[in-house]
């Protein structure tokens, strides 16, 4: 049996369906007797929290995004990430890295270097094991948006969207060994088959 569990993490453009993806698999891995913890970013801690209620309510510039972003997740890494896992129990967060890379770099156009280099400065050296992108039309996320009451991102226009989205397109070609895409508008019944799939197999991993 692994030592330290599993990092995952769950990726997209608002609304396409990561939040409920990341509830059935926390279920589906209780079930299957796997100790898992759900968590966020920003967020996750105190002070994250602290820093999401800003992140997410008031305008900023691009920069200072990135700098609470980085804030925030260096508090969630040392004080409840690293830890869990250092404990063998699993941790599954709605959002992480890759996030900042698709919303400032791609989204605000803050350049990805700087971005690498803030995370090398704060030594944030922690890499998901497994990366779930679901990707879904532009289209499709304005109209599950209109249903709930946005925050600043999910206000953006359809143009930000397509950027993000095709940032976050971007990574998942360049980390593709850790990053799996999944069509996020295909029916939710295909989509928790291709989840169980991956996460019996991770189970299997975890446990021999």
């Amino acid at each position: 049996m692994h030592k330290y569990g599993f990092f995952i993490t769950f990726e997209g453009i608002d609304g396409s369906g990561k939040s409920t993806h990341i509830d059935w698999c926390i279920k589906f891995l209780k079930v299957h007797n796997i100790n898992v913890i759900k968590t966020r970013e920003p967020g996750g801690t105190i002070v994250g929290n602290q820093i999401r209620d800003i992140f997410l309510n008031y305008n900023m510039n691009a920069f200072t995004e990135s700098l609470l972003s980085i804030a925030a997740r260096k508090e969630h890494i040392e004080k409840v990430i690293k830890p869990t896992l250092k404990k063998g129990i699993w941790v599954l967060s709605d959002r992480f890295n890759d996030s900042m890379y698709a919303y400032q770099a791609g989204g605000r156009g803050i350049n990805n270097i700087i971005l690498d280099k803030l995370e090398k400065y704060a030594n944030i050296d922690l890499i998901p094991d497994l990366t779930l992108l679901f990707d879904i039309s532009i289209d499709i996320s304005k109209n599950r948006l209109k249903k709930k009451s946005l925050d600043k991102f999910e206000s953006e226009n359809s143009n930000f969207f397509e950027k993000v989205r095709n940032e976050y397109i971007n990574l998942a070609k360049i980390h593709s060994n850790r990053i799996m895409l999944i069509d996020g508008s295909k029916s939710i019944i295909d989509i928790r088959n291709i989840l169980m799939n991956k996460l019996i197999t991770l189970i299997k991993n975890f446990t021999s």
